[in-house]
């Protein structure tokens, strides 16, 4: 393919920006690739692997002459961040991010983007509970679907560009408002999120009962809850306290469904939880079907960096 940008910034280089960095070069998409964090271990490991063409010190730094800058720090930093570096933004530069909370963002990232410079928020449905800069791989993006969330007045050739770079690092890419993603997400990722928390925590106190055999003798459910459960606690935490009010309902919801399981398993009805996993075990199959997992026995979550 032919490149997309001439410069890119990545500010933070954990999992998706280093998966960016990775497919972005596997595919010819940028010139060169710009990438700072906070931590200075984290810039003295990237710069050791060759993460990005260049590590400097400061988001500030990262951003100059940069055509499109990503934002791929946890939610409740990328204020911070937006306001360090508006004022050193390129007239015409993207700004993007990659965070899994909509609404907040850009309620606190648009004030501080200049005039001529486009902001167009976006989130890639892509992730493993792996984190920091030795965590990216190439094959991350791969007909994974990357959500581009548009703002009032956004430039359409400029959303065309971002779309052509996400088509580039092997996504499939669809564009939906920033409060129905909020719902969706909450649906089909944060609310089950908490839910794994939640069950691996009951387990834990379990533990301290049972000798440690509840992780000793962990079936297969168990150990896909610790999997979600084992994802970046500070990424988390922001993604609750940003996306509250999605959150919430859903679970209001879930709490339901929840009470009418216990009464059917109090009840002897062996009907309706017959008939309610049937109902739930088809949402597998068209997961599978739609080709965002696969029936392997790792559900397709190794990958070939993790085996070597």
């Amino acid at each position: 393919m032919s490149v997309i940008y001439n410069r890119v910034a990545l500010i933070g280089l954990g999992l998706i920006a280093g998966s960016m960095a990775h497919a972005m070069r596997r595919a010819g998409l940028a010139d060169e690739i710009v990438g700072t964090a906070r931590s200075a271990e984290t810039r003295a490991i990237a710069a050791e692997i060759g993460l990005c063409d260049r590590v400097v010190n400061t988001a500030a730094e990262a951003v100059q002459g940069a055509d499109l800058v990503v934002l791929a720090v946890p939610v409740g930093a990328m204020g911070a961040v937006a306001a360090e570096i508006g004022p050193h933004l390129k007239p015409g530069a993207t700004v993007t991010d990659v965070g899994s909370v909509k609404q907040a963002v850009i309620a606190a990232v648009q004030p501080h983007i200049p005039e001529g410079v486009h902001f167009i928020p976006a989130h890639p449905l892509a992730g493993t509970e792996h984190s920091g800069p030795r965590s990216g791989f190439a094959e991350l993006f791969d007909n994974r679907w990357c959500l581009i969330v548009p703002v009032d007045g956004t430039d359409p050739a400029a959303t065309a560009q971002l779309r052509a770079l996400w088509e580039g690092m092997g996504a499939n890419v669809d564009e939906m408002d920033a409060e129905h993603h909020d719902l969706v997400l909450a649906v089909t990722s944060h609310t089950p999120h908490l839910i794994a928390y939640t069950m691996v925590g009951v387990a834990d106190d379990l533990r301290r009962v049972t000798d440690s055999e509840v992780i000793k003798y962990s079936a297969a459910g168990f150990r896909d809850f610790t999997r979600i459960a084992a994802s970046d606690p500070t990424m988390w935490r922001d993604v609750f306290l940003n996306n509250k009010d999605a959150t919430l309902e859903i679970l209001g919801r879930f709490t339901e469904e929840l009470f009418a399981l216990q009464r059917a398993i109090r009840t002897g009805d062996g009907d309706h939880l017959h008939a309610y996993f049937t109902r739930t075990r088809a949402i597998r199959r068209g997961i599978i079907e739609a080709g965002q997992d696969t029936d392997a026995p790792d559900f397709g979550r190794v990958h070939k960096k993790a085996e070597g």
